[in-house]
């Protein structure tokens, strides 16, 4: 009973969205700017640096505290398995809050947040593929659905225990499903491109022109 009282706990954790609850603030709602979403993406392009850091910080935060509950109060029989199906209760919390109408952001940061508790070098492993993803693509949506791959591969190459590996296909699964319309605009060669990120295309570039 506790068990399941932890991962409903971690669902409401999840669905208070950080953009929608800093937008309050502001007077906004970040769904109706930008691209619709409510995840820091969208909060960066629409409402600059700080207002996307403070999003960022609030959905990380939640999913690194729905793993730390899971694993300070979930029962003895369950704490393998449960504290990734809590983090995977937030992340399913914040794509479909219950308190915003079941409509939030994509998942990834309350994700990241969780993992990071629960294991740390996955995380890392993570963030190089996105962050080499980007930099040469300039796209934060496949860079995303990337890295969700990269951590099904990683839990695969390092024969991870198997609740983790069924978690690790979730991931990656889930991140296509909440990036789907990024994919779609990729294929139909019309989704936001983040020049500024991508740094070896400029260096290539700016070493082209110093050659000439």
């Amino acid at each position: 009973m506790v068990d399941l009282l932890i991962l409903f706990a971690c669902y409401l954790l999840g669905s208070i969205s950080g953009s929608l609850v800093l937008g309050r603030f502001r007077g906004i709602d970040i769904r109706k700017q930008g691209s619709g979403n409510a995840g820091g993406t969208n909060a960066f392009r629409t409402q600059g640096f700080k207002f996307a850091l403070g999003v960022v910080l609030i959905d990380v935060g939640k999913g690194a505290l729905a793993a730390y509950a899971a694993l300070r109060f979930s029962s003895p029989a369950y704490l393998d398995v449960l504290p990734y199906v809590a983090v995977m209760a937030a992340v399913i919390g914040h794509v479909w809050p219950v308190f915003h109408g079941f409509r939030g952001g994509k998942g990834a940061a309350t994700l990241v947040g969780g993992v990071l508790l629960l294991w740390p070098m996955a995380v890392l492993a993570m963030v190089v593929v996105w962050l080499i993803c980007l930099t040469l693509t300039g796209y934060v949506g496949l860079s995303t659905v990337v890295a969700g791959f990269a951590f099904l591969a990683f839990a695969l190459i390092y024969s991870a225990p198997a609740e983790v590996q069924i978690f690790a296909v979730l991931v990656a699964f889930l991140m296509l499903f909440t990036h789907r319309a990024n994919m779609q605009r990729l294929w139909q060669k019309n989704e936001y491109r983040f020049d500024k990120a991508m740094i070896w295309r400029r260096a290539w570039l700016a070493l082209r022109g110093n050659s000439v």
